[in-house]
């Protein structure tokens, strides 16, 4: 009898202590790492999200760079720091496609180490053909890839990037064989689709509008499950012909694991209630970036579907990266 009063007591006592918690948090400076170096999309959104959040708890926000190892340096640091709330990282879509892309050398077990707090934004990208490609639509290029297995290049800025996985995917949702070639970095490969010494690419919808406006490119379907403002007239990937598809950027909040309920769904809100602030939506839509519109449980749910599904797009293409 004892031992169980002893239990119920602290029970009790952690409840009254998570509570207390997440009332008064947070009450000092909170740190947001970024696991890339300044000036990018993904320090830009979280410097953006950091004045915002800064405003809303009135207490500073501290945005820490720490690059390196695509993401994982920075993300490690996070990991192995103290799971209160105070130390928050901020990444890209890096957090999703690293477990797999590089299951050899990442030094932690991203589901196993990390709460996932709250998505920040997505951005789309866009299949794209140079204008005298043949085909006018998703299916003909399909229709065309069945007919000449491997004989139909993608480019990317580079092997493992956003890009090329987009093309993986594509091939793995069609079911047909394309031929990646990786260049260095987005604007050379760009350049070569514009030359025409690629056929087709996939790149975020900022990166190529001007060209589809001007009649350079071809726009054949957007990433996204809704077709996007920018585009009105372009179909989604999946409408054209790929029924389900989805391939889009993610920058998310995350925290580690061991973080208070409490203080997790706090920050969650928080987070989500800065996002559809009229203020840092137009922020945000400057990037081509759309603030993302998911509660703590549903993001949670969506993360570990999406390290899932690229797991098996990054095995089935047999891709490797090497650091």
């Amino acid at each position: 009898m004892k031992n169980m009063i002893r239990m119920l007591v602290g029970s009790v006592a952690a409840v009254m202590c998570s509570a207390v918690l997440g009332a008064s948090y947070p009450d000092r400076a909170v740190t947001i790492v970024v696991p890339f170096p300044a000036g990018g999309t993904t320090d830009v959104l979280a410097r953006h999200l950091g004045n915002a959040l800064a405003n809303e708890w009135g207490q500073p926000v501290v945005i820490e760079n720490r690059g390196g190892a695509s993401g994982t340096i920075g993300s490690a640091a996070v990991a192995r720091g103290n799971a209160d709330g105070y130390t928050l990282l901020v990444t890209a879509t890096h957090h999703i496609i690293n477990p797999t892309l590089l299951k050899n050398t990442i030094p932690y077990d991203t589901k196993a180490t990390f709460a996932n707090v709250a998505m920040l934004a997505t951005v789309p990208s866009v299949l794209v053909v140079n204008k005298d490609f043949a085909p006018k639509t998703v299916q003909e290029l399909i229709d065309l890839a069945k007919k000449k297995p491997h004989e139909i290049n993608f480019g990317s800025a580079g092997i493992g990037g956003a890009n090329h996985l987009s093309g993986e995917l594509f091939a793995h949702m069609a079911d047909v064989k394309l031929t990646h070639i990786p260049y260095r970095g987005a604007a050379p490969s760009l350049n070569d689709l514009l030359a025409g010494q690629i056929p087709m690419m996939f790149d975020s919808v900022p990166g190529v509008i001007a060209h589809i406006q001007s009649g350079a490119l071809r726009a054949l379907g957007v990433t996204s499950t809704e077709r996007v403002p920018q585009l009105p007239d372009v179909p989604t990937v999946s409408e054209a012909g790929v029924e389900g598809f989805e391939s889009i950027a993610m920058f998310g909040m995350y925290a580690p694991k061991k973080i208070p309920d409490d203080v997790l769904q706090k920050i969650s809100e928080d987070v989500n209630r800065v996002l559809s602030s009229p203020d840092l939506e137009e922020k945000f839509n400057a990037l081509g970036a759309t603030p993302g519109k998911m509660s703590q449980p549903e993001f949670d749910s969506y993360v570990n579907q999406e390290i899932d599904k690229w797991a098996e797009v990054i095995t089935a293409a047999d891709i490797k990266l090497e650091q």
